[in-house]
């Protein structure tokens, strides 16, 4: 059958139509960091946070964050509430009083005292109120907006919109909503049970669902939205001085406490969404310091919305542990900071997305590392910022002079000399008699000097086996980058350009592993004590031992002498200053791979004078050489040595 398609309005958001995201240059970033030292996780991370051209990161979305919540703080006062019910008051009592001047009975004057004799604060003196019988219609009206206000701002401090839909209400308008409040708390009670509420989600909707235009799908989007509300209330009480809080306390139980009914179910539902969404911020002052005094509900609002901005600077910091992504809800950014910010967000989680689905970034254990296609990349780079730094050093191949039957054909020829064993170059011998005009009666006479053979050349295998110090040292001395770096070159020069060679690269510090391609891209040093040079070279050896017909290499970069050694039992033993006995197994393993016909470089990454002393004697017994270099150029000496042997023209430094 066809597939048949739907088509809508486009509402905003990324470009359906848009073409896959390019990670080419998120991927060149991380890769920066990869060979600056760090690891995937951490290049990714700090990507994510500071952006890329065009795209917002992390913590530029933090700071918009920040500067919101700054100008929200300076919006309003959160007890215009008060000055609304205060001003309500003065209108109410100076039209009493008017009418009261014009009476000239002596009860007027005792009505007069009393209005004189009420309490200072606006609380006690509208429940002083409650029963009076007014004389001014003005003073009635005013005194009744005062309970109409309170009940308003209250409803509307705990449901949105709640203010406009309740003004001028009637009996039957606020039955309807304790009716609904009822059945809410029946709901939510019922959640809380863990009853099926699906179906009485529905009923409850097609009750009240006036109350809710947004109509939430789930119980739990409900409570989201109903919580998120009390709870900045709740934050709105707290930021009140004392004295206003328990005056707007004691204004709002007196305009409800003509129903009992309607604040009974309030505090219940506010109970029981606190109980169900406790993590949210109900507690703390929101410090806002406004010149504008803001209603309940208005205030409300922007406490939430405050809230919502402190919780997405904390998520945006990424700063927890298990922090991602995934943490921060798009529906909190865009209330928070509109729809760009959302789509960037989503170009940010895009970045990772595309980075695993197009092939150069997995998880292995939780840890997020490079593939070897992305390791091939990074490694290219580093190859070609220590070529960038390689002057004058030729071709760099490790090509032996003379040809060889078994070697491989050059696509040249040369004169043919006694002894040669290449394959003869027909074509080209024939030319030469041809153009050396020996052709009688149509047939070419061959002479000595037309002779070429094929030209050939012998490549020579080698094994390589570079050996990185991984101690804690490397990173105080700000040398681990430059080391990752370079093993990342060697590792790419060999592999690419000279894949008949074999290449390991062996970590240590404590104890010394042999590193995977992808786990060297994403490795960091060991925040551990001790330099075990001696089991680096134990498993050099194992490594050279099983290529005997190559050419052994064995480099060894490091920024301290040995400082530890294996015992009998295989357990590591670490010492400062080092132990004779760690120095003379060291040395034992030179002599061994020397003995083999292994010649070891040391590059030191440091003029410590222990270090000097015990390299001195290193190269005394092997024969081999050292190079004192720093993070600059130590790529460019490890290559130089690497090709430098390869082709018979190494040089002492």
């Amino acid at each position: 059958m066809a597939r048949r398609y739907r088509y809508g309005p486009w509402h905003g958001g990324p470009d359906p139509l848009a073409p896959p995201y390019d990670v080419a240059e998120a991927l060149d970033a991380i890769g920066d960091e990869v060979l600056a030292g760090g690891t995937p996780g951490e290049a990714l991370r700090r990507l994510l946070r500071e952006g890329a051209d065009g795209l917002r990161g992390l913590e530029e979305l933090r700071r918009q964050a920040r500067r919101r919540r700054e100008q929200l703080r300076r919006s309003g006062r959160l007890d215009g509430t008060l000055d609304q019910v205060r001003e309500l008051l003065d209108r109410a009592l100076d039209a009493e009083r008017r009418a009261l001047f014009a009476d000239p009975d002596d009860t007027a004057r005792l009505e007069e005292a009393e209005l004189d004799a009420l309490p200072d604060d606006t609380a006690s003196a509208v429940r002083a109120l409650a029963e009076r019988q007014w004389r001014s219609d003005d003073a009635r009206q005013a005194y009744r907006e005062i309970t109409d206000l309170l009940r308003r701002e209250v409803l509307d401090s705990q449901f949105a919109g709640m203010r406009d839909a309740m003004a001028n209400a009637s009996p039957e308008d606020l039955q309807r909503v304790k009716d609904m409040m009822a059945d809410l708390n029946e709901l939510l009670a019922k959640h809380a049970r863990g009853e099926d509420t699906h179906q009485a989600l529905e009923d409850f909707l097609g009750r009240h669902g006036d109350f809710f235009p947004d109509r939430p799908a789930t119980v739990d989007e409900l409570i989201d939205e109903l919580a998120r509300r009390a709870a900045a209330a709740q934050r709105m009480m707290s930021g009140l001085s004392p004295a206003q809080r328990d005056e707007l306390t004691a204004l709002t139980e007196a305009a409800l406490g003509g129903d009992l009914g309607l604040a009974a179910e309030l505090d219940r539902l506010r109970s029981q969404l606190r109980d169900a969404r406790p993590e949210l911020a109900w507690d703390g002052d929101p410090r806002m310091r406004g010149e504008e005094g803001m209603g309940l509900g208005d205030a409300t609002a922007a406490v939430a919305e405050l809230s919502d901005l402190e919780a997405l600077e904390q998520v945006l910091g990424q700063s927890y542990a298990g922090a991602g992504l995934d943490d921060v809800d798009e529906e909190m950014v865009q209330r928070a900071l509109g729809r760009q910010a959302v789509d960037d967000l989503e170009a940010l989680r895009r970045i990772e997305r595309e980075l695993t689905r197009q092939g150069w970034l997995n998880r292995r254990d939780g840890k997020l590392e490079l593939t070897p296609q992305a390791v091939r990349r990074v490694g290219a780079t580093a190859l070609r910022r220590v070529f960038a730094r390689m002057t004058g050093t030729g071709r760099g191949t490790h090509d032996v002079t003379g040809a060889g039957a078994a070697g491989e054909p050059t696509g040249a020829s040369r004169p043919w000399e006694f002894g040669d064993t290449q394959p003869l170059d027909v074509p080209r011998t024939v030319r030469n008699a041809v153009h050396g005009g020996r052709n009688r009666d149509g047939r070419v006479q061959l002479a000595v000097d037309d002779f070429e053979v094929v030209e050939t050349e012998r490549r020579t295998r080698a094994a390589v086996a570079l050996l990185v110090d991984l101690s804690y040292s490397m990173a105080l001395n700000g040398t681990w980058g430059p080391a990752k770096a370079t093993a990342l070159a060697l590792h790419s020069l060999v592999t690419t350009r000279f894949p008949q060679d074999a290449i390991e690269i062996i970590g240590f510090s404590q104890y010394a592993r042999v590193l995977r391609p992808a786990e060297l891209a994403g490795l960091d040093f060991d925040p551990v004590q001790g330099t075990n040079l001696q089991h680096g070279l134990v498993l050099a050896r194992r490594f050279l031992d099983r290529h005997r017909d190559a050419e052994p290499v064995v480099l060894v970069v490091t920024d301290g002498e040995p400082t530890a050694h294996l015992e009998r039992d295989g357990h590591a033993t670490f010492s400062w200053p080092p132990l004779p006995e760690t120095l003379a197994l060291t040395l034992a393993e030179v002599d061994r791979a020397t003995r083999r016909g292994v010649t070891l470089n040391v590059f030191m990454l440091g003029d410590e004078p222990r270090l000097v002393e015990f390299a001195g004697e290193l190269a005394r017994r092997n024969g081999g050489r050292l190079f004192t270099a720093d993070g600059d150029d130590l790529g460019e000496y490890v290559v130089r040595d690497y090709l430098g042997r390869r082709s018979g023209r190494s040089r002492s430094r």
